[in-house]
């Protein structure tokens, strides 16, 4: 059996593929069945070790992207397309596998057009409330449709209802189950004072950094601040805070990290009791796993509509509030962390609304769909 994966360009949409890799691998193993030969078809490998670990043979083809905006890269990206299609063609028919299994990006859509020509079986699945115009395109012709969102089934009109599947989003398995023995001790924490995880993603966010800065003095009379600054960030950020805190009282209640492991989420979500968050899906549902109450700061919309989108969608369910970067104060945001931590109900009440949106085992679900979809081409 050989099952493709493609779909990429950010880690949003790799490491999902991943998780879903994970899953047939131990399906395999649990059933006893011979292991899948399983490849990943992508512009660049974005994470070698990830597809080292499940055994994923990594081929490269050229993409694309066509911008809604002007840009001259606009002239030449279509030739891209065209390129890569032609590519995947020939990969894909080299191979000629069981199943494509899509996540969408504009990474995907030449391995897509190939397996449309190919009459290859695909199975796509769409992280965001709204989905992308490359995962449009693959289920106009997919065997199945995953989707996270339960609205979103409406914008695939040209997909049987009945070929919908609400599975969520894959998470890493690594960091689903927040770690709270030994998470004080290993932060350097105290149990007795409410903490705020401040997760800006693996590039940080610049905006939030700022307004977290300047409202720190504020906070860190009430909180412990765990701040996840960004790599490129935790230099500028630190030094800043530095002077801010300058004989604050309360100075060695923050702490800033650049990038967090996997073991540092599991302790930074198990001894957090709220987080302020970005609003890709990848990041909604790992948080929603935790069940903690948040606070989402969606990209602006001239450069991201899929955040607002997404933001609004979970805010919806009750386990969120949104924050509109462009509304963005230091005193809006200690106002609204306030009204949430210091209503017992209210907070309550989001834990369980994010609880019960997270979809626990979606990489498992997602799988078996795969998996059935190639014994059926053989």
């Amino acid at each position: 059996m050989k099952i493709v994966l493609t779909g990429g360009g950010t880690g949003g949409h790799f490491y999902p593929l991943m998780a879903v890799a994970s899953e047939i691998n131990k399906i395999a193993e649990e059933q006893k069945i011979i292991p899948p030969n399983l490849y990943y078809i992508g512009t660049e490998e974005y994470d070698i070790n990830a597809l080292e670990e499940n055994n994923i043979t990594f081929i490269k083809a050229p993409s694309g992207k066509v911008r809604k905006y002007f840009s001259i890269k606009n002239i030449i990206d279509p030739f891209k397309i065209i390129a890569g299609t032609l590519k995947a063609l020939w990969q894909l028919f080299t191979l000629y596998p069981d199943v494509v299994f899509s996540k969408g990006g504009y990474v995907s859509v030449p391995t897509l057009l190939a397996s449309k020509f190919l009459r290859i079986p695909v199975v796509v699945h769409e992280s965001d409330a709204v989905p992308g115009r490359a995962n449009l395109l693959g289920a106009k012709f997919a065997k199945w449709v995953a989707i996270s969102y339960p609205g979103t089934s409406k914008y695939f009109t040209k997909t049987s209802k009945d070929k919908i599947a609400l599975t969520g989003n894959p998470i890493r398995e690594s960091i689903a189950k927040p770690a709270q023995n030994g998470a004080y001790e290993y932060l350097g924490l105290s149990k007795s004072i409410p903490t705020i995880f401040i997760l800006g993603g693996s590039q940080g966010a610049q905006s939030i950094n700022n307004i977290v800065l300047d409202a720190l003095p504020t906070l860190l009379n009430k909180y412990q601040i765990i701040h996840q600054t960004g790599p490129k960030n935790i230099d500028e950020v630190t030094s800043i805070a530095k002077v801010i805190l300058h004989k604050h009282k309360y100075s060695d209640r923050y702490k800033a990290f650049g990038f967090l492991n996997q073991l540092a989420m599991r302790m930074s979500s198990g001894a957090s009791d709220m987080v302020i968050m970005r609003a890709g899906s990848g990041t909604i549902f790992e948080v929603a796993s935790w069940g903690l109450p948040s606070i989402v700061i969606p990209i602006p919309e001239d450069i991201s509509h899929d955040q607002t989108k997404n933001a609004f969608a979970y805010a919806s369910t009750g386990a969120s509030v949104v924050v509109k970067q462009k509304n963005l104060e230091p005193s809006i945001l200690i106002n609204e962390i306030d009204r949430i931590m210091q209503d017992k109900q209210l907070k309550e009440n989001m834990s369980i609304a994010a609880k019960k949106f997270s979809k626990p085992n979606a990489d498992r679900k997602i799988a078996d769909i795969i998996l059935k979809t190639a014994l059926e081409h053989e």
